[in-house]
């Protein structure tokens, strides 16, 4: 076990794997380890994923424009097993020099073009079907602004409070309980303003939900790390409850939440999609 009194020295130094759940992929340095080149399908979008809090943001979101009508989103998903650091191949690196799901290559133009980070496909997918995005000033800001905040608070939730709680070799008190406590807010926050709007950022569903819908709606529905719902006592969040529990029956949500998924039910998994016909035969049910 660590050393609780440890005492940083002065240059840190990366030395040997830190434990935990995921410490065979964590280095210090960036850039491809592995020469690999990514599968292409045949549709417009090409999306490179894991069905994560993350990844499921930009599954969420493709489901919604087709639901929508919008013919042009089709789109390829693949799965990138992080656990296997597939994200780190040449392939992937070329469309995402973080390294990180999900990844997105719009080949609709004469040249490609790469989106990564979530929150910028989303916006970019918002853009180019004008859905899901107000057009006046003053409302595009609020959604802007619910979008942003949650991609300033997912790193708390999960690299913070998920990996302590959860994946870390060691339980101590200090980086739990101060995790713990930021999660809190961030729920009290989100529960206020469901207190007064239907949405997060008003009265319309727009991409600020699908962003932060992934992130919260687990802890509501007590399929996050383990025990974290009783933990947390996220039952008092009601107005979240609410809203996760109304947009966890949209028919957009329960498909875009099984892409890329391959654990658990066999009958809620779907490693790759490539067309609506994929999910036939899958249990699209997520209420809580």
């Amino acid at each position: 076990m660590a050393d609780p009194t440890y005492t940083p020295p002065e240059v840190w130094t990366y030395e040997s794997e830190s434990g935990g759940k995921f410490a065979k992929i964590n280095r210090p340095t960036a850039g491809a380890r592995e020469e690999k080149a990514l599968p292409r399908g045949d549709n417009p979008f090409q999306l490179y994923s894991l069905a994560t809090p993350n990844g499921v943001k930009a599954t969420i979101m493709f489901e919604e424009l087709l639901e929508q009508g919008h013919g042009g989103a089709e789109y390829d998903a693949w799965t990138i097993d992080i656990g296997e650091g597939e994200q780190f191949t040449s392939g992937f690196v070329d469309i995402n020099p973080n390294s990180k799901i999900p990844a997105l290559v719009d080949t609709r133009g004469e040249k490609d073009v790469r989106i990564f980070e979530s929150g910028a496909i989303l916006v970019h997918l918002a853009e180019t079907f004008g859905a899901f995005l107000p057009r006046e000033p003053e409302l595009r800001a609020e959604v802007f602004s619910w979008l942003f905040w949650q991609v300033g608070t997912g790193p708390f939730i999960g690299g913070g409070f998920g990996h302590f709680y959860a994946y870390a070799p060691e339980k101590y008190e200090y980086p739990i309980n101060r995790y713990a406590m930021e999660v809190k807010r961030v729920f009290d926050v989100a529960d206020k303003r469901l207190a007064e709007t239907r949405f997060l950022a008003g009265d319309e569903y727009t991409i600020a939900d699908i962003a932060n819908f992934p992130w919260l709606a687990p802890f509501v529905a007590g399929t996050i790390y383990n025990e974290a719902k009783k933990f947390l006592s996220i039952d008092e969040y009601a107005n979240v409850g609410r809203w996760a529990r109304e947009i966890a029956m949209r028919p957009g949500v329960q498909r875009g939440r099984l892409v890329n998924k391959v654990w658990g039910d066999e009958d809620q998994q779907l490693r790759e999609r490539h067309s609506a016909a994929d999910f036939e035969g899958k249990n699209l049910d997520f209420t809580f």
